[in-house]
């Protein structure tokens, strides 16, 4: 397979580069700055971009409808009034806890959220993974140090979750209608052997999870059964998260870090906390909108 052109879709440069999310409905793709506790956007016709200030740190967003986004942050699940601005309080989570802050999430096809926490410093099994729809929320998964790569199948049969400090991506099967765990996590992916974590993922229409190798400088494609099927070379060592984009989710995007960083790895490392673009037809999903 031939190696596609990587190239920067906007210079602004994240410290922690996080949460890709696109938006058909507005044409418009979003991420985050979780240190800077920033929501970047860049509208995809016109290559407009926005920056705003968050009054928390968020690390995620999902569409709820016309009016209304849905934010992921570190105190649990917030609404934003697209029109005023304005926030309210959809649902607590770990909001006492001031070791911990939100981390990685996706909308599943049935409507509900899984969604992840962790500790600020990364301390060990300090996060978990939460489940969220229609006003009801459930602990899925406790003691996790670093949770990643929250994804699902096409159906909503499968669920994907990794522990980016141990390396290691799950699948589990689920309730497509609620998606909810119905069986035990089955480990997947072993990545002790690998250069780099295992961070962010999306699933594509044919099943292939797509992940994002935290000091791998690479893009990844795994099968569903955790076989190995291609590497895509990044410009920047920290990758954090791929994301669909476009009308047909055609093309992938994929956002990293700069954290952590010295001068000299800096020096070494240009392009780190850049979003970028790949330049390679892919048969995306886009992710539905979230029921509250």
């Amino acid at each position: 397979m031939s190696e596609p052109t990587v190239s920067v879709l906007c210079e602004t440069v994240c410290e922690l580069g996080e949460g890709p999310s696109f938006e058909a409905q507005t044409n418009t793709l979003f991420w985050f700055d979780i240190i800077a506790s920033r929501l970047h956007s860049l509208n995809l016709a016109s290559h407009e971009t926005n920056v705003l200030e968050l009054p928390f740190m968020a690390s995620a967003i999902a569409r709820v409808d016309d009016e209304r986004q849905l934010f992921v942050t570190e105190h649990g699940l917030h609404l934003r009034d697209r029109q005023s601005g304005a926030w309210d309080v959809l649902c607590a989570a770990e909001e006492d806890n001031p070791q911990t802050r939100s981390n990685d999430a996706r909308v599943h096809p049935s409507g509900a959220i899984w969604f992840s926490t962790m500790g600020r410093n990364a301390e060990e099994e300090a996060g978990s993974i939460y489940w969220y729809r229609a006003g009801e929320l459930r602990q899925l998964y406790p003691r996790i140090t670093i949770p990643n790569s929250i994804c699902f199948s096409p159906d909503g049969a499968i669920a994907y979750f990794a522990d980016t400090h141990t390396n290691r991506l799950y699948r589990v099967a689920c309730n497509p209608d609620t998606g909810l765990p119905v069986d035990e996590p089955i480990l997947t992916v072993e990545g002790n052997e690998m250069v780099g974590g295992i961070d962010g993922s999306v699933c594509d229409a044919g099943g292939t999870v797509w992940n994002a190798r935290w000091g791998g400088a690479r893009l990844d494609a795994w099968s569903s059964d955790g076989h190995f099927i291609r590497s895509i070379s990044l410009p920047a060592r920290q990758a954090t998260c791929p994301v669909f984009i476009g009308e047909n989710a055609e093309r992938l995007a994929v956002t990293s870090a700069a954290a952590g960083l010295d001068e000299a790895a800096r020096a070494s490392d240009p392009e780190a906390g850049k979003l970028f673009l790949i330049d390679m037809p892919v048969e995306g999903r886009l992710d539905p909108a979230v029921e509250i």
